[in-house]
């Protein structure tokens, strides 16, 4: 794998005192690593002092290139020179090669859906105006770098389904350009929109022009991400310098509005995010351009997803009252609750999300983390729950709420992916695309157990295995979480994992408390001062899953991205002794500064809390993995991994771990970083990346759980 030179985004705001200079260094004895210099650093955190050895990280300067670079240069053949490297990387090319069509969405007279035949880098983007016609390619993204790191962030139809509005990300950063394409011709309008992240198009009904977010612009050109967004109207053909400032916020520097258009076209609903527990919603009617916005939900008592409007009212899933959640239907003129209409009620399910097509309501439910569909009328009268066909997950009904029909998909942990068409006047379900791929998974099976954790709660796990595992406490595991951000892990199909259980191994997936997949109470239960559930209850899954005989300490591995890379990185450093291996990928790490970079890191202070709040730091700073490693003690073999493109969590969170780690390691067990270029936090990774990165993790586990490459070579024969 080639590694280029890496740029690293940091923050120069410093929230805190600094109580000594970076220009102080000392020398670090020289050892297997590179070598880290160390600065004398330190910040005040109300009375308390906090050493920040490695402060110099997060610059963006030639020195912390050479390091990353240094990184690599250890960590990469490393990995590529494991005797499994080269054959785990053929065999996932092999598996994933494979056609993988994504569920189709319906607007006006045309139908859209991606589509891979196997290993393109990217998924192709078709429009057909009929299901038996032949699809035509409407943005093709593997057209757009010859490296295949230029991605499609989103894409928006207008109503009429004349225009696609697409974000383009460049090498995997959330950072986007906004183009757009008549559908009929298949070319680009002249419109280009910069300073974007996250935000959608809010196309108005006579798609003359769209509703979007950005960040404030700088003197120079650039956009400042430090501070909120603001909603602006661009109108078709126009330059970008005169759209229209729709609605902004004064002095609420963690609150970011963005905005949609209401189904029956009558409202612009501006949504304000600041946070993962509750938002707040403003409405204007549409036709009404100069009349102020007015409060629809602005208690910031519990979350709200517009969902549809009928008869003049506004529906919104909400978890007030429901922390399992609801939908309720709102009159915008008179929206105090007492005055609220219950569509759906709250059942002991929790219900993940709820669309509109056709005149009817689809209600996604988890049980225990599996995905359960019932289908209601647009008053709310059940009408039938869906057939689902095993353990697994759903996705879809997505589309115009006008549309005749609309599409869902169903996958497993071995299930790749059944397409089926739904068609609300006639109730009907047919199956409209199978993927079928180069393998063989009716050799595996999915269980779900429940483990108690440390204070007595009871956790689900999944269990993905072959059929015939013996329980002989010797099987290599893998022990995947995340645990945070109300998101729930359910059933899916992943090529990588089939791997995995081709080299023998076990799959768990606990769900941990912070996920999403008991509601918001179970939620809240993993935030902030409770984050230590989190940590317990994925330490109570690795001793479950010893003390029943499926590993043993030696045989089991750790990982998790983004918040579940803080999972792994705090467990590891609580409990080394419990685990043989550790892969914490693009993780928060640095709990004390994770706020800096970005107005959308300060946004996780809801799940995470605040240093500069005294209760809130003394719970961070016990748990930060940067700030809790000890000299003297033997760490787990770790591969740390980032994108020198992410600036999300920025990638400074994984170099100072990686610091302190090799720093403090007492034993010969490899402490490696590697830092991938053109590469973000994950989203719009090209395919050759991400099997290449893929094959390094596993090769990685097979070196250091001491895995047996005959009885893995015999599972991807079977």
């Amino acid at each position: 794998m080639t590694r280029y030179s890496v740029f690293i985004a940091c923050s120069t705001v410093l929230i805190l005192n600094a109580c000594s200079s970076f220009e102080k260094e000392k020398e670090q004895p020289e050892g297997p690593y590179p070598e880290t210099k160390t600065v004398e650093q330190q910040d005040n955190y109300h009375g308390t002092l906090v050493e920040d050895p490695y402060r110099w990280l997060e610059q963006n300067n030639q020195e912390v290139e050479n390091w990353v670079n240094e990184q690599n240069q250890l960590s990469t053949p490393a990995l590529q020179d494991y005797s499994q490297f080269q054959n785990i990387k053929d065999r996932m090319t092999e598996l994933w090669n494979y056609e993988k069509v994504s569920t189709p969405f319906r607007y006006a007279d045309r139908y859209f859906y991606f589509s891979n035949d196997g290993l393109q880098n990217q998924a192709v983007l078709y429009t057909m105006t009929d299901l038996s016609s032949a699809p035509d390619v409407l943005i093709n993204p593997n057209t757009f770098s010859d490296d295949g790191t230029v991605s499609l962030a989103r894409i928006s139809v207008s109503p009429q389904a004349k225009y696609v509005a697409y974000a383009l990300s460049d090498g995997g950063s959330d950072w986007t350009q906004i183009k757009v394409r008549n559908i009929q011709s298949g070319k680009d309008t002249s419109d280009l929109i910069k300073g974007v992240k996250f935000s959608e198009v809010a196309w108005l009904p006579n798609e003359r022009g769209f509703y979007y977010s950005r960040y404030p612009q700088k003197e120079d050109g650039s956009f400042d991400d430090s501070k909120p967004v603001s909603v602006y109207f661009h109108k078709l053909g126009t330059k970008q310098s005169e759209d229209e400032l729709i609605f902004a916020f004064d002095k609420k520097p963690s609150w970011n509005p963005y905005p949609k258009i209401s189904d029956d076209g009558q409202y612009l609903l501006v949504d304000v995010f600041k946070g993962y527990d509750a938002n707040a919603v403003y409405v204007r009617p549409l036709a009404q351009e100069d009349a102020p916005f007015k409060g629809l939900f602005t208690a910031w008592d519990g979350q709200y997803q517009y969902v549809t409007s009928h008869n003049g009212k506004l529906y919104f899933k909400t978890t007030n009252g429901a922390p399992t959640g609801q939908v309720i239907a709102v009159d915008p003129e008179q929206p105090a609750p007492e005055n609220w209409t219950e569509i759906i009620a709250p059942k002991t399910h929790t219900l993940k999300e709820v669309s509109a097509v056709g005149g009817q309501l689809f209600a996604h439910y988890l049980q225990s983390a599996r995905s359960r569909v019932a289908i209601f009328d647009i008053e709310g009268t059940m009408l039938q729950e869906l057939a689902l066909p095993g353990i697994g997950s759903i996705d879809g009904f997505k589309g115009s709420h006008k549309a005749p029909d609309t599409f869902f998909t169903f996958k497993g942990f071995t299930e790749p992916g059944k397409v089926y068409r739904y068609q609300p006047e006639q109730q009907r379900t047919t199956l409209w695309y199978e993927t079928e791929v180069p393998a063989s998974l009716d050799q595996y099976t999915t269980e779900q157990v429940v483990y108690n954790s440390a204070d007595g709660t009871e956790v689900p796990m999944f269990l993905v295995h072959h059929k015939d595992l013996e329980l002989n406490g010797n099987n290599p595991t893998l022990l995947y979480g995340y645990g945070g951000f109300n998101i729930s892990l359910t059933p899916g199909y992943d090529t990588t994992r089939v791997v995995w259980l081709e080299m023998g191994g076990v799959l768990a997936i606990p769900n941990l408390r912070g996920g999403g997949e008991f509601g918001e109470k179970w939620h809240q239960q993993g935030t902030k001062e409770n984050k230590q559930n989190v940590f317990d209850d994925f330490i109570a899954a690795a001793e479950w899953l010893i003390n029943n005989n499926y590993t043993n300490k030696d045989k089991l591995a750790i990982q998790g991205r983004s918040n579940g890379g803080l999972l792994v990185g705090a467990t590891m450093v609580q409990r080394p002794e419990l685990f043989a291996a550790a892969l914490p990928a693009v993780g928060v790490l640095d709990m004390l500064r994770y706020q800096l970079p970005s107005a959308n890191a300060r946004g996780w202070s809801s799940e995470f809390g605040l240093s500069e709040n005294e209760e809130d730091f003394k719970t961070l700073y016990e748990y930060s993995p940067v700030h809790n490693t000890e000299s003297g003690t033997c760490y787990p073999p770790t591969l740390i991994t980032t994108g020198d493109h992410d600036n999300r969590v920025v990638p400074w969170h994984s170099y100072k771990f990686a610091a302190a780690l090799q720093r403090d390691q007492s034993c010969d067990n490899p402490i490696l970083l590697n830092v991938e270029t053109r590469a973000g936090h994950g989203a719009g990774t090209p395919t050759w990346m991400r099997i290449e990165e893929h094959a390094e993790n596993w090769a990685f586990l097979h070196k250091h759980l001491g895995m047996d490459s005959e009885a893995a070579q015999s599972n991807a024969s079977e």
